[in-house]
């Protein structure tokens, strides 16, 4: 299976907090749940942990490669821009990562990277995986946060397109 693209700086491990969410789904397609993560105004129908999403240069709500956009998330005001965008295709999965930050002084700055991916496998099922690594003090109270709140969120974000891409009433554009 597939792993991370991982930039210099947000190796799991090296960094302040790191979160790793999975599910595998059958009777999915990595297509069918990138659309959940492209489109940013099908967020909501998967997860309540992002609002506010707003592009910069008015574009969206599809991603795009270089897309700078901002959103609300465990009550912080992330910017964030794609630093990786490969859509799906035949025989590779399909990944999109963002770096985001909160600006601030050394006890409010945070910086995440935080990366999709989807995978086809075999017996029609799809692999979605979401990882992120963060640095700074707001990341550090987070990982000491019992139960952990990102691991938790992502993992109903995972859980949320999975959701939407098997129901028949949901659809993405």
């Amino acid at each position: 299976m597939s792993d991370i693209h991982w930039p210099q700086g947000y190796l799991p491990g090296t960094t302040d907090n790191y979160v790793s969410n999975e599910t595998i789904v059958r009777g999915a397609s990595a297509a069918a749940a990138w659309a959940f993560l492209n489109d940013t105004s099908a967020w909501a129908a998967c997860y309540d942990n992002a609002t506010g999403i707003h592009f910069h240069d008015g574009s969206g709500p599809l991603l795009s490669a270089g897309a700078r956009f901002r959103f609300t998330t465990f009550g912080f005001l992330v910017e964030a821009e794609v630093t990786e965008y490969v859509p799906p295709a035949a025989g590779q999965a399909a990944r999109i990562a963002w770096h985001g930050w909160v600006e601030g002084d050394a006890e409010t700055r945070l910086d995440v990277h935080h990366a999709w991916l989807f995978e086809d496998l075999p017996e029609g099922r799809v692999r979605i995986l979401t990882q992120e690594t963060q640095t700074g003090a707001p990341a550090r109270t987070l990982a000491a946060t019992r139960p952990n709140p990102m691991l938790n969120a992502h993992q109903d974000w995972v859980d949320g397109i999975a959701r939407a891409v098997l129901a028949p009433s949901v659809k993405s554009n």
